[in-house]
Formats: C-alpha cells, structure tokens, sequence
C-alpha cells in the first residue's frame, strides 16, 4: 500500500535531513543569494561584502533577494561570507576585486597561532546571528532559515596560504613540519566554529551546514591525522541542536572519512556518480547534490535531462536534498535555477 505523505515547505528540508519520507525532494542552492541575482548586484553596489555581512538588515535584505526571486525555494540560507569569523580572531581580511579574499596578516608560525584570539560570537558576530534572526521572523511558517560557517581546514588554507591557492603547498607543508602548531590552529579554528553554529542555531537557524570547500586537496592519510579529529568534535559540539550537513568539494576519496566525521547530511559534489556515494556512506546518512553548477548554463531541456539524472540516482529514497555540487555560477540565468526549483518540486517521491 503508498501511503501519501504531504509536508508543508517549512518543514520538508528539515524531514529529508532526518531521512524522513517527503512529499518532494527539497531543494536549496548554496550561493542563491549572490551575484547572479540582480537585486543582489544592486545591493552591492552601494556597500562592500564585509559590510553587508556585519549589518544585521543588510545581510537579512541580501538573503531574501533570493527568497523573493526564486518562492520555490526550501529554506534560506543566511548572507554571510566564511572569513568573517576570522576579523574578531585578529586576522585582517581584504576583499580584492577579481582576486577573492587576501589575508594581510597570515599565520606561519606556532607564535601567530598563539596571538589568535578567542570568538564569543553574541559580542563579535552580531551581523549573521541578528540577520538570522530577522530572517526567523519574516519566514516563519514558510521556510527554515539554514545557518553556516566554513570549516577549520578551509579557514586554515586562507590562514596559511593568505589567500586562494593552487596547490596548497605551505598549508601542507605547515602540517608536515608543525604538528603541534597545526593541531593548534585547527582546535582554535574548531572552537570558533562549534561556538558560532551553536549561536546560530540558537538564533533561529533550523539547519546549518559546514563548508569544507577546499578539503579535497587532501589525501585520506592527512585527512585523518590532521583535520578529522577536529571535524568529529565539531559536530559533537552539535548533536542535538540542529540537523547538520557536511560539505567540501573534490571529496571523492575521503567520503567515508568525512561520514565518521559526522554530520546528518553529507553534501556530494558533481565529480562523484550520487547513487555509488550514498551507497559507500551507507543508509543511515542522508545526502545533499549534486547537480554541476555548469549545468545550469545549458538549455532548459539539456538542464531538465541533467536534473532528471540526479534524482533517478536518488531514487526517491528519503534523505535526499537537491543541491548543486558547489555554488551558483554568477552568469547563471535566474530563470534557470527557477526552472530548477520547478523541475525538482514536479518529481514526487512519495
């Protein structure tokens, strides 16, 4: 016998993270309130990134840019930018047009690992804790809002490297010959971290994710020795509060790795095929992906055929949330990831 299972949007994201049968696959986008987006584009014209995120009504505003031009969407993720927890530590953060974000004041030595000071996010990170709460209020009974943060490997390349980087070499060359220094650096990162999805979560967010986006680099005997610990304590910090969803990019071979990390939602990028994933991380997880961003880019009915794959990989278990493999491309047509929204919700599952 079916039994038809019908749960409003502001709760379907939520059930699938908990592997709970919904009615449709949620779906939500990272980078959805960014510069594809026209209003987004406006906004920022007039302020900068870091002023966005340190003003509780500017970084609600440029979160429901998104919320407004896609109304298909599951949940609204909070504006915010992964360095921001790092100004309060001491560390000095410069967005470069064309460049991304550089670090003035990098970390090299087991001393400027010492002088990183401590995060208390309600003194220092009052601008995605108020924006979150904001957006709480106007989104009440229609979606979650989904907090973030970026995780303690990521937040150490830009650290170490300074900025963005090709090869990660001085990351792992500071892990190789500073041992102590990098265990360190990752506890404190870890710490600020825990604390500020904590925050959030007590601010109103029902869901949070960890962005480890440039983990991939790594290979598992690294992984494993020298950022998997801290990961595990990272959502041991968690259980209990809010459903958590893991992430990186370029994951591939550390996917297991990253399961005895924890999380309750693994977040797959587009290298891996969904289907075998989920099958080596095993039922009692639930995935997020893992759509190319790129696809996005292509006709509506190449796009249709794309989306269509990802969730017959799916296969409407529960636990499934649609996602892309990493954020919207900024020439992504809005059109496009309406037409996205549209296709995943007419697909039901239950």
């Amino acid at each position: 016998m079916v039994v038809s299972v019908v749960v409003s949007a502001s709760f379907r994201l939520l059930q699938a993270a908990q592997r709970k049968p919904v009615d449709q696959t949620p779906v939500w986008f990272m980078r959805q309130a960014g510069r594809f987006l026209p209003e987004y584009r406006e906004l920022r014209k007039s302020h900068s990134i870091l002023e966005i995120c340190a003003d509780p009504e500017l970084a609600a505003a440029a979160a429901m840019t998104a919320v407004k031009a896609l109304p298909g969407l599951d949940g609204a993720i909070v504006f915010s930018d992964i360095l921001q927890i790092l100004l309060p530590m001491g560390i000095k953060v410069e967005f470069a047009p064309g460049e991304g974000p550089r670090i003035l004041n990098p970390v090299g030595t087991a001393a400027d690992v010492a002088a990183l000071r401590p995060v208390e996010p309600e003194r220092d990170l009052r601008g995605p804790l108020g924006a979150i709460r904001i957006l709480r209020r106007e989104l009440e009974g229609r979606m979650p809002v989904i907090g973030f943060a970026g995780a303690p490997f990521t937040l150490a390349t830009y650290l170490v490297e300074g900025g963005p980087s090709k090869d990660y070499a001085k990351v792992k060359r500071f892990m190789g010959t500073e041992p102590r220094a990098w265990d360190d650096l990752m506890t404190r990162l870890g710490h600020a971290v825990a604390a500020h999805l904590s925050a959030q979560a007590a601010a109103g967010a029902a869901i949070v994710q960890v962005f480890d986006s440039w983990v991939g680099v790594l290979g598992v005997d690294d992984y494993r020795r020298f950022v998997q610990p801290h990961m595990r304590r990272v959502f041991e910090a968690l259980r209990g509060k809010v459903p958590t969803i893991h992430f990186g990019t370029g994951t591939a071979a550390l996917l297991e790795l990253m399961r005895e990390a924890g999380g309750d939602v693994i977040g797959l990028d587009w290298r891996v095929d969904l289907a075998d994933a989920w099958n080596r991380l095993g039922p009692d997880v639930a995935v997020q992906g893992n759509l190319d961003p790129s696809a996005l880019l292509l006709p509506l009915p190449e796009l249709g055929r794309r989306i269509d794959a990802v969730l017959d990989r799916a296969a409407g278990r529960p636990g499934h949330i649609f996602n892309l493999g990493h954020g919207i491309l900024p020439e992504t047509p809005v059109e496009h990831v309406a037409a996205a929204i549209e296709r995943v919700h007419a697909r039901r599952v239950s």
